[in-house]
């Protein structure tokens, strides 16, 4: 199903976090909790440029992302299986800075001590190969 699809843009507009699965130098994987925004063409995160998920995904692009809530007897998720790729700083980037701020205020501004991006981050997006999704009902 693709990434645009209203049930999983809705599903994903719920959430704040989400776990970002990289593959490791020994093939292994590695998940760490993300801070994310979407689109209907892809997801953007942004990390501390020095951070192993990081260099993980310059050698590998290739990631998991989950995003999910629920009890026993009601589990909902969306997968995102897809490939990382790094933003430069462009108008798409700033626009995408602007749509962090907007979702993480204040807390984002608080942690980079204004709202310029700083600059031992990147931002990456993540473009979808394949999208999965359980229990967002019909569509």
């Amino acid at each position: 199903e693709p990434l645009s699809d209203p049930r999983v843009q809705q599903f994903l507009a719920t959430k704040h976090v989400v776990v970002l699965a990289t593959v490791r130098p020994d093939g292994g994987p590695m998940a760490r909790a993300m801070w994310f925004v979407h689109g209907a063409d892809d997801l953007a995160m942004i990390s501390v440029a020095a951070t192993p998920k990081v260099e993980h995904l310059r050698r590998d692009p290739r990631v998991c992302v989950v995003a999910e809530t629920g009890t026993t007897s009601d589990i909902r998720n969306v997968t995102v299986l897809g490939r990382a790729m790094f933003l430069g700083d462009s108008p798409e980037r700033r626009g995408l800075v602007g749509r962090f701020h907007a979702k993480y205020a204040p807390a984002l501004e608080r942690l980079w001590r204004g709202r310029a991006m700083p600059p031992d981050r990147v931002m990456f997006r993540i473009v979808p190969e394949r999208v999965l999704s359980h229990g967002l009902g019909d569509s």
